[in-house]
């Protein structure tokens, strides 16, 4: 029983923050940002989206939950996750030859129905 709870906890976290992710895109796109890649990954990890704002590559980490009982979602995002968020990044323009490229790194947090852009989350 155990392992039948924690497969269906996994698929549905998944789910959520495949969800979540969709969310944040129509959120970015509402306010004009054009959306480059979604869940872009290497062999590093995973950037959830790579959007443009103006002239600007913003690597955006979507955090989704479905209340505060854990804390704010962008807490989730600490210095190892934004470390390896950032190798990705790199990795991402050297190969899309946008290495000079003006770059930005934006968390957006869903709780419940609220969305929240927090801009230049870690540098």
């Amino acid at each position: 029983m155990y392992r039948y709870d924690k497969q269906f906890k996994n698929v549905r976290n998944k789910i959520e923050g495949t969800g979540g992710e969709i969310l944040a895109a129509n959120f970015l796109k509402q306010q004009k940002y054009k959306i480059l890649q979604m869940n872009y990954s290497n062999k590093i990890g995973e950037i959830d989206i790579i959007a443009q704002d103006k002239k600007t590559i913003v690597f955006v980490e979507v955090k989704r939950r479905q209340t505060l009982a854990y804390g704010r979602p962008v807490e989730a995002v600490d210095m190892r996750k934004a470390n390896k968020i950032k190798k990705v990044a790199e990795i991402y323009l050297m190969l899309e030859g946008k290495s000079e490229s003006d770059v930005r790194f934006d968390v957006v947090e869903i709780v419940g129905d609220d969305i929240n852009h927090i801009k230049n989350a870690f540098s």
